[in-house]
């Protein structure tokens, strides 16, 4: 049998845990408990699915990939897309130092986020000016959405892949203290340009 004493305590205890549970929604718009605040960046093909991304690809012909942008670091954000192409031996960018892929950005991309709010855009691409000779494949310009894009890029012949192979490579960049900087966000996608340099 419960003591007056114990029943207190346990009223107490009950009531106590009740308010919190209450509570945690109000807490919630105060509070912001660390390492919830993020940011996406994603990339879909042409059908806005993951399955149907380019990959052979061929001089003169348009492939459309669908890259988007989430903003979910509590405040409004400005943010900055680039566009890189880079061969097998580029470097990629590097979260653990937070450092981007030194490459130079061939297309920018700018892009206001309300905290919770998205943002998608239809990039179509196209090749031109691919010549090969020996082992070597070169990818003269890429065409961005209309922009025109010298990159003179080579690859070589990679024999276990059978194939010369390139990668589109879109960074997030978020605006912060008066400057662009990394935000440690990057996608990826994977092109093979064997048939334009044997065509």
């Amino acid at each position: 049998m419960l003591t007056l004493k114990r029943y207190k305590t346990l009223f107490f205890a009950v009531f106590l845990a009740g308010m919190l549970l209450f509570a945690t929604p109000t807490l919630a718009l105060i509070v912001h408990v660390p390492g919830t605040e993020f940011s996406q960046l994603w990339i879909l093909g042409s059908s806005r699915t993951t399955g149907d991304y380019p990959f052979n690809v061929t001089a003169g012909e348009n492939y459309t990939v669908f890259v988007g942008v989430a903003n979910h670091v509590g405040s409004l954000s400005y943010y900055l897309v680039e566009l890189k192409f880079r061969n097998e031996t580029d470097p990629l960018p590097d979260t653990t130092l937070g450092t981007p892929c030194p490459l130079p950005s061939l297309y920018n991309q700018s892009v206001i986020l309300q905290d919770g709010g998205s943002w998608e855009k239809q990039f179509t691409l196209s090749f031109s000016n691919v010549s090969s000779s020996a082992n070597e494949c070169v990818v003269g310009t890429l065409n961005v959405n209309g922009v025109t894009c010298v990159v003179n890029k080579p690859a070589t012949w990679d024999p276990s892949h059978r194939g010369y192979y390139y990668q589109l490579l879109f960074e997030l960049w978020m605006y912060n203290a008066d400057t662009f900087q990394f935000n440690d966000r990057y996608c990826t996608v994977w092109l093979n340009m064997t048939f334009s340099s044997i065509s």
